[in-house]
């Protein structure tokens, strides 16, 4: 792979790495979009409850086995192998799929693919936070999100579409179509560089700068910028060989305070309820009276507002403050479960038997108690797709240093699925035994998440990477009094610019230290 030419604009990276999040966004809505169809319930035998749970979750639980596995995968043979190794794991999974004969090999198909997911949720936020500019560093990593979207777009309609032919073929045709996006991303891997940062962190210091001035001044390892930003990766590098090594390193030294942060914000990212809502939203508006095709092509628009509200932080995510998003999207979605929540509780009716013979919904609402359902679901989504779902991974992305990014993201992953398999497995029964409390208990938890995020969640924006590690640091100002930008590195350019027109020559070697000649 090292002899074929890469890639070095980062938004082309991004996109081609980004397709690691599509095939998340697949597997979700290849379940979403099926399990109303009478192909799936007659097949399956109207899976319900716990075993409906069962299903739902298995994608977690295998993400938490990919998520285990990923940081030393990552540390050992690079960001950008890790997530070709995680590509194997998802056909396995999908050939698992589509032959499946039953719901215990559904659910080993999930598992597989699974543990595909866990590596690349956990380290294409990685690779692409070590690659990309401190200025437009939201920006990248946010299409990761888009791609999930997209990928979750692309397959709902798609499982739609194939839930007209008949018999098992609807959801067999339906989940072949996860190959696709696993081979695009195997031709598409090998063009992209590694990780600048990786390099470094393995001794491959000249490989390191060399990919360093390429994506950041068109290959010119003289740039002043190229130059500086390397100085700041060797001196902290240097710093943390020094360190403690193994586990201790992710608490000793005030790390704990890191390891929260990006462990908690993406807990809090599941623990929201978006994915309750994005997972069975096909429930939720049979709740609401919605049936048949009506209710899958009104599911399906939720996914289109996913996009275009996050593709509109596209264009404002790195101007706009990590905290601001996270606590104004905490308290809003907090405001939406708890009117969800309200509305279900004061104006729902029993239905024994299950709404459509359903054995997960019984209970509905009807007339403008199912509007305002179905109205406050939809701005649910909007907010989500405008604060956590975006931020939660490009927050755990930045908090981490370098000895710790690869497995410490693993372990904000790891985070994010633990809580995905509760949610998905405690959901259907959820909906059968609590009803609308569910909403409520989803409500309260996203408040938390605001606290939280208040009181411990220092302000990454604009800072780079390495200077996120004085926002952790002994004597840190409180997390509330941090603000966007303020990064040093405009000093450093300059500092190196002013030592050039004092007539010194500097340039950045294999060591990572400026030489200076007179």
């Amino acid at each position: 792979m090292s002899k074929l030419p890469k890639i070095t604009n980062t938004y082309f990276v991004a996109i081609i790495a980004t397709v690691g999040g599509m095939l998340f966004g697949f597997d979700i809505s290849s379940i979403a979009a099926i399990v109303i169809t009478d192909q799936y319930i007659d097949y399956f035998h109207n899976p319900s409850g716990v075993i409906q749970g069962v299903i739902g979750s298995s994608l977690a639980a295998g993400s938490i086995v990919g998520s285990l596995m990923a940081g030393p995968i990552s540390d050992k043979y690079g960001r950008r192998d890790s997530i070709m190794f995680a590509c194997f794991w998802w056909l396995i999974g999908t050939a698992v799929q589509v032959s499946t004969n039953g719901v215990g090999s559904l659910i080993a198909g999930r598992v597989l693919n699974g543990v595909c997911v866990g590596i690349t949720s956990s380290q294409v936020p990685v690779y692409l936070a070590e690659i990309a500019k401190r200025e437009t560093r939201g920006r990248i990593i946010i299409i990761q999100q888009l791609a999930i979207e997209w990928g979750i777009f692309i397959m709902y309609f798609a499982s739609y579409g194939c839930g007209f032919i008949p018999g098992p073929a609807s959801f067999r045709t339906a989940w072949s179509l996860q190959f696709i996006p696993a081979v695009l991303l195997i031709v598409g891997l090998p063009f992209l560089p590694r990780s600048p940062r990786w390099l470094a962190k393995v001794g491959r210091e000249e490989e390191a700068i060399q990919t360093l001035a390429d994506i950041q001044a068109g290959g010119n390892k003289d740039d002043a910028l190229v130059i500086a930003e390397w100085e700041e990766i060797h001196t902290v590098l240097v710093a943390e060989r020094e360190s403690v090594s193994g586990w201790r390193k992710f608490i000793s030294n005030g790390m704990w305070k890191r390891t929260l942060a990006g462990m908690s914000v993406q807990g809090w990212q599941q623990l929201s309820g978006a994915n309750v809502i994005i997972y069975y939203l096909t429930y939720i508006f049979l709740i609401a009276g919605l049936q048949g095709n009506i209710n899958l092509i009104a599911s399906g628009i939720q996914y289109a507002l996913f996009i275009a509200f996050t593709a509109v932080m596209f264009f404002f995510i790195d101007r706009t403050g990590r905290r601001t998003l996270l606590i104004s999207g905490g308290l809003g979605m907090g405001i939406c479960h708890f009117i969800i929540g309200g509305v279900l509780g004061g104006f729902s009716e029993q239905v024994p038997g299950g709404v459509q013979g359903n054995a997960n919904v019984t209970f509905k609402v009807t007339g403008p108690a199912s509007h305002t359902v179905i109205a406050f679901s939809y701005l649910l989504i909007i907010i989500y797709a405008l604060t956590l779902a975006p931020v939660g991974w490009i927050y755990a992305a930045e908090v981490w240093s370098l000895g710790t990014r690869a497995t410490g993201m693993s372990l904000a992953a790891l985070s994010n699925w633990v809580f995905n398999f509760a949610l998905g497995l405690f959901t259907p029964p959820a909906f059968q035994n609590i009803e609308y409390k569910i909403f409520i208990i989803l409500g309260v938890l996203c408040f938390a998440s605001a606290a939280q995020t208040f009181l411990t969640y220092p302000e990454t924006c604009g800072k780079t990477i390495e200077e996120v590690e004085l926002l952790f640091a002994k004597g840190a100002p409180p997390a509330w009094k941090t603000r966007k930008g303020g990064s040093r590195l405009e000093a450093e350019v300059q500092a190196v610019l002013e030592r050039r027109r004092a007539g010194e020559v500097v340039h950045a070697d294999i060591y990572g230290e400026s030489e200076k000649h007179s």
